[in-house]
Parts: C-alpha cells; sequence; structure tokens
C-alpha cells in the first residue's frame, strides 16, 4: 500500500466521536414547524439576459427574518416538454451569487437555475439579524453563543427557504431538484437536504460545515474566526461548541435520503479530508466521493465533468 492508500484508508475508515446534542430533532423539528409557513414576500423581475436562450429573473425572498435575500432565477427557453429539473445553488463564503453567466452549464443540460445570495457577504443581501454581543471579522460569530439566533441558524432557514421558493415556480418539477455548491455552499447543500424533503440530490464540492470542532483547532478557512472568538473568551469554548453542534454535518448526516456526491481535497487546508471523511462516513444514504490526493480547496474541470454525468444520470 502506498502512501496515498494509505491515506485514503484512513480516512475512510474515520468515524470520530460526536458531541450529540439530546434534543437535536426536537430542536430541528421544532424550528421547521415554526418556519413552514413563514411567507416569501417574494419579488420576481425579468432582467435583460445577456444569453438569448434564457430567461433571467432577478429575485428577492425572505427567509429566517425580513431580509431580502437576491437570487438568479434562469430558465432555459428550449422548447421543452413537460417542467424542468432545477438546481439550487449556494456560493462559498464571502462570495455571492455572482452573474447569471457563471452558471451557463446547467442551462445547456436544460436545467432551471435559482442561485441565492447567502445573507450579509459579497453580493446584493443584508443582513438585519441582531446580535446580543460583538463579532470578530465576517459572519458566522454572530449570535453564537445562541442557537436560536445565530448565523447559522439564520442561514439554514434562508437555504430552505430557498428550496420552497425554486419549487413553487411553474416552470420547475419539485421532484427534481438539485442543491448544490462548493465549500460553505457544499455545507449548505447537505444541510437543506438534511433539512428539507424537496431536494432530489445533493451535490456537495470540498463542504464545509463538518466535524467543527476538529476545523476550529485546525482549519485555516472560516473557522479560524470562531478560533479567535474563543481565543479572546475562552470561558465561552463550550457553549459555542454546543451551538455548532446543531449545524455539524456530521451530526446531521443520517437525516440525508437522497443521493449525493462529494468532493475532497487531500490537500485541502479550508475544508480538511479529515472533516469531510467525517461527515461522508456517516451517511447513509446512496453516495459517492472523489477523492483528489493533489487538489486543495478548489473545484476541477474533472470532477465538475463527474458531477455533471451524476446529476444526469440521477435526474435526466
Amino acid at each position: 500500500m502506498n502512501a496515498i492508500q494509505n491515506r485514503l484508508a484512513v480516512l475512510e475508515a474515520y468515524r470520530p466521536d460526536r458531541h450529540v446534542p439530546g434534543d437535536l430533532d426536537s430542536f430541528w423539528s421544532e424550528t421547521l414547524a415554526f418556519f413552514a409557513d413563514k411567507p416569501l414576500n417574494d419579488t420576481k423581475i425579468g432582467m435583460e439576459p445577456l444569453f438569448p436562450l434564457a430567461d433571467v429573473y432577478d429575485v428577492r425572498y425572505e427567509g429566517f427574518d425580513d431580509t431580502p435575500i437576491a437570487g438568479w432565477y434562469i430558465v432555459p427557453r428550449a422548447e421543452r416538454e413537460g417542467k424542468l429539473p432545477c438546481v439550487v445553488t449556494f456560493h462559498g463564503y464571502t462570495g455571492g451569487r455572482g452573474y447569471p453567466e457563471r452558471y451557463a452549464q446547467w442551462l445547456m443540460l436544460g436545467y432551471a437555475v435559482f442561485a441565492v445570495d447567502v445573507r450579509g457577504q459579497k453580493g446584493d443581501t443584508g443582513n438585519r439579524l441582531a446580535s446580543a454581543h460583538g463579532m470578530t471579522k465576517g459572519w458566522i460569530s454572530q449570535g453564537i453563543m445562541d442557537k436560536y439566533n445565530c448565523y447559522y441558524r439564520a442561514i439554514a432557514i434562508d437555504s430552505i427557504k430557498a428550496v420552497e421558493w425554486a419549487s413553487r415556480q411553474s416552470e420547475v418539477d419539485p421532484s427534481r431538484i438539485v442543491v448544490e455548491g462548493s465549500s460553505q455552499g457544499g455545507g449548505l447543500a447537505l444541510l437543506a437536504a438534511a433539512l428539507s424533503d424537496t431536494p432530489a440530490i445533493a451535490v456537495a464540492n470540498v463542504p464545509n460545515m463538518c466535524h467543527m470542532d476538529f476545523g476550529m483547532l485546525n482549519s485555516t478557512g472560516s473557522l479560524t474566526e470562531l478560533s479567535a472568538f474563543v481565543n479572546e473568551f475562552p470561558d465561552r469554548l463550550d457553549a459555542v461548541l454546543d451551538t455548532l453542534s446543531y449545524f455539524d454535518i456530521m451530526n446531521l448526516a443520517e437525516r440525508i435520503r437522497i443521493p449525493v456526491i462529494v468532493s475532497v481535497g487531500l490537500k485541502d487546508t479550508i475544508c480538511m479530508p479529515e472533516t469531510v471523511y467525517a461527515a461522508y462516513n456517516r451517511l447513509t444514504c446512496e453516495k459517492e466521493i472523489h477523492p483528489y490526493p493533489f487538489m486543495g480547496h478548489e473545484h476541477l474541470g474533472y470532477h465538475n465533468r463527474k458531477t455533471l454525468e451524476f446529476v444526469r444520470r440521477k435526474l435526466g
């Protein structure tokens, strides 16, 4: 067994102990019930498309609170029979929905796309979430001492409501919705798959929000914000870890019942392979993982093709 094979064997057997709060299921049951009937208060405005074969709409909807969440809704104009599959896609940390043309590959497959901002980050969406204490740089330490009013709960509900919005569109087949993203977006795709019965497939590229206690200790990415917060207030470590445990994909993985495809880079220092495998190894659904020994925190064209093949194979 060479060094690469040995590394993969260790990761494939990696099942770290979990801190699963006793009220995890009741917390999410109550949360989902509370927001189930919350109105989307949405708007949809047609835009002048760059591509002549697609209709583009600038969307606003509400999720966790009254923050208007921005999204692009893009529908191929090609002649079609019946309703379309739809990809609900989430961006990486500090990013935004960008420009509509970045989603052209899904349109070429004949799928609609709903690409949404994550609140407060580098998109067109603000953040009206209140916080009872200050934050380190970035967003994820906002409200981190309170699982009911923390940033993670807000973006979880925003993401679930994005799926709800897409499922209600007249062009979309609600039984063929894909949740997709990379890094933060991959974590949100898995979170939506765990908490919503609507998605049919989840695509999680180098996903974040997995095995987050390990990430706080070792990651060079967004979780360094929580490390800095706790470094300033060491007495708050247990409270921070307790909040994270409600949103850690490692603890929610067994709720996912749909096919999942995951990528992981063995040289990734942001979403480290230990964190990805810790969650992946607890998935009990149909699943595929594609490890890339020499890839860091990135998305390879080779794996992009693997993803498209996977989605097309499952949805047509």
